[in-house]
């Protein structure tokens, strides 16, 4: 089926492109099995992809980075990793980038970068962001996190759960109630450092799929954090966050078609040489008619996707284009990644075989950055009155 000409990126992006996915396949790739099953991706790596300059692209120069400002660079590191079938070795890495670094880059002060962005840029500094609790899942105002002013510090007490980079991170943006009368305007944002006294680190979690991916639970018994660690302002947390999550869902998006893609590329390799009853499986009419369906759905969310990069990086995406894009395209992912399992026939769920680590690790793409319901809901409010 020919594709349509995606025209989004340029020979600057496309020469990044190249230079990302060498990296990945000489440094990654040959590794990925062993995180997976340590269930953590080696800081090495991490000083190694910022050495490269693959962290922090858009940081300015004067703080280590790239001095880019083009979320295209973001889009085409989510797309690689995605199609190389590594998302639990270097999606951590993203996250970093295109998650974390963007509340850095619009809400800390001068002194704040100086202090961090520098480690940040050299992967000398891992980041993470904290903001689900075990009672609270997508609804961000249920946060339970105290924080209680004490002269020049405040004190934090509570725990957080799902953590991204949870057990490799040194800086994590926690989400912290400061005023528990204020409502949505009681939250505010803290960094809190690794070492700081009352700071714990739980078990590092045993998830269906992206093992090398450390997922940790964090919790807070008094942990003394100075005024300097507040990020932003006080009591302004919840519209940060609502702020910053169309990048964060627009980017689950872009790696959702490409899981997809990479899945059909897999399956119509293993149909066209997998021979049942004299003949290929991919010349039966229902393997036909699957495989013509995940194509088409495929390049109609591609087009979506693309159309969404550009109007984000011209600062014109919507929070409900994000939220649209985020579930319809993480659910085709798992429809198409299951549909692949199938004509894998029973060696698409040995573990061997990607297609079967792409079925475990796609599985979370519809719960976290906000549940498919939730993405729903958020268009619903924007269509009904």
């Amino acid at each position: 089926m020919e594709k349509f000409e995606r025209t989004i990126y340029n020979a600057d992006h496309e020469a990044f492109r190249s230079s990302f996915r060498a990296w990945l396949d000489n440094k990654v790739v040959p590794h990925h099995e062993e995180w997976e099953t340590a269930g953590i991706t080696p800081r090495e790596i991490w000083l190694e992809a910022g050495k490269l300059g693959f962290l922090g692209y858009h940081v300015p120069e004067e703080y280590g980075g790239g001095g880019v400002d083009d979320y295209h660079f973001g889009a085409i590191m989510q797309e690689e990793v995605s199609d190389a079938g590594v998302i639990g070795s270097a999606n951590g890495m993203t996250l970093h980038n295109d998650i974390v670094l963007p509340y850095y880059l619009g809400l800390a002060n001068e002194d704040q970068k100086k202090r961090w962005l520098p480690g940040m840029v050299k992967g000398e500094l891992i980041g993470a962001l904290a903001i689900t609790e075990p009672n609270t899942g997508s609804d961000v105002a249920g946060v339970k996190t105290s924080g209680v002013k004490k002269g020049g510090a405040w004190v934090i007490n509570g725990s957080k759960t799902f953590i991204t980079n949870g057990i490799n991170s040194d800086l994590v943006i926690t989400t912290v109630r400061t005023d528990p009368d204020a409502g949505h305007k009681g939250f505010s944002l803290f960094i809190l450092e690794r070492g700081m006294k009352g700071f714990e680190r739980g078990r590092n979690l045993n998830k269906l799929g992206m093992h090398a991916q450390d997922t940790a639970e964090l919790s807070f018994t008094d942990v003394e954090v100075p005024q300097e660690n507040m990020l932003g302002e006080e009591g302004m947390g919840f519209v940060y966050l609502m702020r910053n999550l169309a990048q964060e869902r627009l980017g689950m998006a872009v790696g959702g078609v490409k899981v997809a893609e990479a899945a059909l590329r897999w399956t119509l390799e293993y149909t066209n040489n997998r021979k049942a009853f004299g003949q290929s499986i991919s010349q039966f009419q229902n393997s036909k008619f699957t495989l013509a369906e995940m194509a088409t759905e495929i390049q109609i969310a591609q087009v979506y996707v693309d159309r969404c990069i550009e109007l984000h990086c011209e600062g014109k995406l919507s929070a409900e284009q994000s939220a649209a894009a985020k579930f319809w395209v993480t659910e085709l992912q798992n429809r198409v990644v299951d549909k692949c399992l199938q004509l894998h026939g029973g060696y698409g769920y040995m573990w061997e075989y990607p297609i079967a680590r792409a079925w475990a690790d796609s599985r979370i793409q519809t719960i976290y950055g906000g549940t498919t319901e939730i993405m729903k809901e958020i268009v619903g409010r924007s269509l009904t009155k």
